[in-house]
């Protein structure tokens, strides 16, 4: 049998989807990273390399659906970040361009959006103030309110929300939107500013029949609109096929095919096998994946057929042909988009070539859908300037967009934060409340239990006991902020992932945000406990007594966001947080003086956070009054005499304590802010 009859043939020809040049396209793609496992010979660990992704070429045409599909671990979602720049540039080769120019990882994921598998969103904002934080946020601030208005109505009637425009969210504990209109608001949520690219993960996941097309469907308008949308998906339905234009088909990080759903069928023929009636080509195409990755071979004759349409038993046979695919028929492309010279000088390619031309898929009664939300300006569109692409005259280095990375102003992004920050706690005020009612009480129970202790050693020891209990109890009563906050970092991250606003405005705004909060708290206690106890110091040690109690608070609330961003989930968080309170109330001087702590423990004094507002209540209370355990005239304990049997003589007075428990509560927002900034993004590695 000759060459030319084992070759296989597609016998279609096809219309591409875009001119040359336009949409999303990427060139040899390979995501490696290093593995360690044991040594099968040894004890010892090895590291070797692991392609996750290797050497892709294809398109994402502007204005269609590009489907990224194949088995579980084909490297689909890292596929996805790849193209998005979600993956760390040092572990990432290859070329992607827009229009036709070269653009770096940050400038697509300023052009683009990225909607998560997982729906991270308030469940106590409605979905119109859901969408109008979004635009608030990723809107120009030169924009006006009735136009954010405008845009935001008109967003949700294209993805269909009319209906539940003012219902909320919602979650396990409160009723909201069904599951398909979360995902389209989670869709809205990162469309509001009308992205060139938009890129989905798992879109349909979760969701019944009804509303996974749903939510495709919104999708397909989205992209008619003008968009380039690449979403990976699981076994769509035969409806969401009609809506999939271009179809990417990966195994084992390899590309297998790259075409429309209706090329499929000559594709599976080319290999020799017929799609059995009525079966759905690309599952029949997916089990024909399974055979191969489950054969000898692996799936490397499945992408060599791909790449030169040499069926895969020809290889078997250790044929090396040289062959001519333009006299084959299984290609039929312009002379300018694809080189007839190709010659097979290795079993599997290292590059591939671009695939065959697409037509672009129909689906019946469908009409045409209007651009309701505009895109963002591409290259084409020469808002930009040269630099920012890989020209000819500028091939050596990628820049990024110049002018402003962010929408809004520093100061605007801190008010638009700290407005959507009251509102939720207006919602859901179980957080506060909790803490509210907990020192409500305990200042009550306090009050009573050390009633009027006077000035005998015994007074003194009642006092002590007071004050440590109270500064313990105050930064207790901020570990259930653990979960709290657990929850609000994935929305941060997704929210920050493509720049909707600053880590250091987000930062500041919640610390602005609580401050009243935490000001009432305190004084709640003071109010119940001052008088009852006969504090000394008159209205300036009632204005410390406060004051070190609400400092005592900021300072709690830092270190527990700090421990919670660095934990995986709320169980961790409550640990460490319980376990550096612990920490600092055993070393805080209490228990054992400062002299008696071992050196080696010394250290942990000092970092105490509870060592200062303790020390600080001490002050206050015997600086003032000159003589405690007075008998007949007589006084047996001066002030400086208990202060000095505590070992209290640094700080040398309470506004030392006060600026000390300050400067580390700014230590620990800062530290919180390093987190967020550095380590708590959604990015590969």
């Amino acid at each position: 049998m000759s060459i030319d009859n084992q070759l296989s043939i597609g016998h279609f020809k096809q219309v591409p989807l875009r001119e040359k040049g336009t949409g999303l396209e990427f060139e040899d793609i390979t995501y490696t990273v290093v593995k360690k496992q044991k040594s099968k010979e040894g004890g010892g660990r090895i590291t070797r390399q692991v392609d996750l992704l290797q050497h892709i070429t294809g398109y994402a045409p502007k204005g269609h659906i590009t489907a990224v599909m194949g088995p579980s671990g084909a490297g689909k979602s890292t596929f996805l970040d790849a193209l998005a720049g979600r993956i760390a540039s040092g572990s990432l080769q290859g070329i992607v361009t827009l229009d036709g120019k070269r653009v770096s990882p940050s400038l697509i994921k300023r052009w683009s959006a990225y909607v998560m598998q997982d729906d991270q969103l308030f469940p106590m904002l409605t979905v119109w103030e859901t969408l109008r934080f979004a635009a608030d946020m990723r809107l120009p601030e030169s924009m006006s309110k009735e136009e954010k208005d405008d845009r935001v109505e008109k967003l949700i009637v294209q993805l269909g929300l009319t209906s539940a425009r003012n219902t909320f969210i919602g979650d396990e504990a409160h009723r909201g939107v069904s599951g398909g209109e979360r995902r389209r608001v989670s869709i809205g949520v990162d469309i509001v500013h009308g992205p060139n690219l938009l890129f989905l993960d798992e879109p349909t996941s979760g969701l019944d029949s009804t509303s996974a097309y749903s939510v495709i469907e919104r999708v397909h308008d989205i992209a008619k609109a003008g968009s380039s949308v690449v979403l990976t998906i699981h076994q769509p339905s035969s409806r969401i096929q009609h809506l999939l234009h271009h179809l990417i088909i990966l195994a084992r990080g390899k590309l297998i095919y790259q075409g429309t759903p209706q090329g499929l069928n000559g594709h599976v023929g080319g290999l020799g096998r017929q799609v059995p009636k009525g079966e759905n080509p690309i599952e029949y195409l997916l089990d024909i994946i399974q055979e191969f990755d489950h054969a000898t071979t692996g799936v490397d004759p499945l992408v060599e057929y791909y790449l030169t349409g040499i069926r895969p038993d020809v290889l078997d046979n250790g044929l090396t042909p040289k062959i001519h695919l333009a006299s084959t028929g299984y290609f039929e492309e312009d002379e300018d988009d694809f080189d007839h010279s190709l010659v097979k000088q290795s079993r599997f390619a290292r590059t591939p070539r671009p695939g065959p031309a697409y037509t672009a898929a129909t689906v019946p009664g469908k009409r045409s859908v209007p651009e309701i939300i505009p895109t963002t300006p591409t290259p084409d569109r020469k808002l930009y300037h040269e630099e920012d692409f890989d020209t000819d005259t500028n091939r050596s280095t990628l820049l990024d967009i110049p002018g402003r990375k962010f929408s809004n102003s520093w100061s605007n992004e801190v008010l638009i934060l700290m407005g959507r920050n009251f509102r939720l706690i207006k919602r859901t005020p179980e957080l506060f409340l909790s803490r509210q009612i907990v020192l409500t009480v305990m200042g009550v129970m306090m009050a009573t239990m050390f009633l009027n202790p006077g000035d005998s050693l015994q007074g003194v020891t009642k006092l002590m006991s007071f004050f440590i209990f109270t500064v313990c109890l105050f930064f207790f009563s901020s570990n259930d902020a653990v979960p709290a906050f657990i929850m609000e970092r994935f929305i941060f991250i997704r929210e920050t992932a493509h720049n909707a606003y600053r880590c250091s405005s987000y930062v500041i705004a919640g610390v602005i945000t609580y401050l009243p909060f935490l000001a009432f708290q305190a004084l709640s206690y003071t109010l119940i406990t001052w008088w009852a106890l006969d504090l000394k110091g008159g209205f300036r040690g009632f204005y410390y007594f406060w004051l070190i109690l609400y400092a005592s608070l900021i300072s709690t609330n830092s270190l527990v966001v700090f421990v919670s961003a660095l934990v995986p989930n709320y169980i961790l968080g409550y640990s460490a947080v319980i376990a550096f309170t612990a920490i600092f109330f055993l070393t805080c001087g209490y228990f054992v003086k400062r002299s008696l702590i071992p050196w080696g423990w010394i250290w942990m004094h000092y970092i105490s956070v509870i060592k200062y507002p303790y020390e600080g209540l001490l002050h206050n209370q015997f600086e003032t009054a000159a003589c405690y355990n007075s008998i007949n005239g007589t006084c047996y304990l001066p002030n400086q005499e208990v202060l000095k049997g505590l070992d209290i003589n640094k700080p040398r007075n309470k506004w030392d304590c006060l600026a000390m428990l300050l400067v580390w509560a700014v230590f620990y927002r800062f530290l919180f802010y390093l987190v967020l900034r550095f380590a708590s993004k959604n990015q590969r590695t």
